[in-house]
């Protein structure tokens, strides 16, 4: 009875170990090629169960989704001679796993071929475009460019090229430094030229506005002469028809002025001859009227 065991479990393990390798699932993520003695016999995309030889066939399985290749920088000769350092983004996905694998076998082989391939294709490419074009918004359509020789090249091995992208194109570090530092002298030589039109303009303008001072502090002056000479002359007129009205007090008003003129200063002294001798000076006349 326990021998009867024995054999059945046997036999069920061998059952299960049979099954095991005759049976397999394709995830939905994967595509697989069947193997046998080292060479390919059919390749597997759909996702699902599926049979093999056992023992005899084997599995390799790849990705079917989106993959990602991140290529190091390089540096670029460009068609007006400037070197430039070129950092690119590769998306690929494998599309024929039979020629893949007579291909490249795996992944890592396949990251290899595609890095060469890319460089190769920006130095082609890029080769043949300026710095300022580079940077223009044909971009674009030099990427495609690009994309395009590297898919052609891919194409051998199983793998379409789904997208590629610079991410960045700097200069090297030592032209970086002499272009930053010419960069740096024209915008000094440009604030020069800003600074010295500035001053031109600073003088322009102090001229032009001295000038206009001195225009209207003249034309000022000279309205106030025209008022004064017309205050004057009215008040001449005015001063005549008083004079003309009462010549006496005309003549007394008149020297009073006269005393308060030449007595203005301070500490003034005067002498005045009141006798009889002094009849005749018409300055103090009015002085001689005065009542004792």
């Amino acid at each position: 009875m326990q021998k009867k065991t024995r054999l059945y479990v046997g036999l069920l393990f061998i059952a299960f170990v049979v099954l095991s390798e005759l049976l397999f699932i394709v995830p939905q993520t994967k595509q697989a090629i069947v193997i046998q003695f080292g060479e390919p016999k059919r390749e597997i995309k759909e996702a699902g169960l599926h049979m093999k030889v056992p023992f005899i066939q084997k599995l390799i399985f790849y990705d079917n989704r989106l993959l990602s290749l991140d290529p190091p920088a390089k540096e670029v000769l460009l068609a007006d001679k400037k070197r430039v350092v070129v950092d690119t983004l590769l998306r690929f996905k494998i599309v024929d796993p039979l020629k893949f694998y007579q291909a490249l076998q795996n992944e890592e082989m396949a990251h290899s071929r595609l890095t060469d391939a890319c460089i190769s294709s920006l130095r082609d490419v890029l080769g043949t475009y300026d710095m300022k074009t580079l940077l223009s918004p044909k971009r674009e359509e030099i990427m495609n460019g690009i994309k395009d020789e590297v898919d052609a090249k891919a194409t051998a091995f199983g793998v379409d090229v789904i997208d590629l992208r610079i991410r960045r194109a700097d200069l090297p570090l030592e032209t970086s430094a002499a272009v930053y530092a010419r960069m740096r002298s024209e915008r000094e030589r440009e604030a020069k030229e800003f600074r010295a039109q500035g001053q031109q303009m600073n003088q322009k303008i102090k001229a032009e506005a001295d000038r206009d001072r001195v225009m209207l502090l003249a034309e000022a002056q000279k309205k106030s002469q025209i008022i004064k000479g017309e205050g004057d002359r009215e008040a001449t007129k005015i001063w005549a028809k008083a004079a003309n009205i009462d010549r006496k007090f005309y003549s007394f008003y008149r020297s009073l002025e006269a005393y308060k003129n030449s007595m203005r200063k301070e500490n003034t002294s005067m002498i005045l001859d009141i006798t009889k001798k002094g009849e005749n000076n018409n300055f103090f006349k009015h002085m001689m009227d005065l009542p004792n």
